[in-house]
């Protein structure tokens, strides 16, 4: 897993190195079985489920070392926690156009103020995570040459956008590339 991605969720490196995760403690354990889980049947997942399932694998094993860093230090862990918690909301969620900043909120079980104040200090924005989560699951699917069948409106909604308008404006001030392009130059690569 690469390091960026786990201090994406949980925070600097500095903060969990040199820790160990005990088995006997209850997110670990949920985590080690996942994915002793996932591995015997990685071969049998179409491509989109892997992805998926390899994402939970990676914000379970988030929160089995934020579970043990709670141990040492619960206070100033918590924020973490409910950022990583939101963020994992996101994840599972973000394909759905009315999920924001407040509901995102609500399912962390803080206020709005609360978790933006906590985005802040990990060193992002809520809702440009929510727009970051969503295009990068637009690019994902422009680049599978399973999705090609659909058109850019229906993978554009899947992908948590009201219009196909909306999301190419988004995706190329974030990417450079219009969609069209974008899968063009994707499938191109991999044929």
């Amino acid at each position: 897993i690469p390091r960026d991605k786990i201090e994406s969720i949980i925070g600097p490196a500095r903060h969990f190195a040199g820790l160990i995760v005990g088995r006997h403690l209850p997110v670990a354990a949920l985590a080690r079985s996942f994915l002793c889980d996932l591995a015997r049947t990685a071969d049998q997942l179409e491509p989109h489920s892997a992805e998926r399932m390899a994402a939970v694998g990676v914000d379970l094993i988030a929160a089995s070392i934020a579970e043990r860093m709670a141990m040492d230090s619960p206070k100033s862990l918590r924020g973490s926690l409910i950022v990583q918690r939101a963020k994992s909301y996101i994840s599972a969620n973000s394909s759905d156009p009315r999920i924001g900043p407040a509901e995102v909120a609500s399912a962390a079980g803080v206020s709005l103020r609360q978790l933006q104040m906590l985005f802040r200090e990990s060193g992002h924005n809520i809702a440009a995570w929510i727009w970051q989560q969503r295009l990068e699951m637009a690019s994902r699917r422009l680049s599978d040459p399973g999705c090609s069948y659909l058109s850019l409106g229906e993978l554009a909604f899947e992908c948590g956008f009201s219009d196909q308008a909306h999301f190419s404006r988004r995706f190329r001030n974030h990417f450079g590339l219009s969609p069209r392009d974008y899968r063009h130059a994707a499938l191109t690569r991999q044929a």
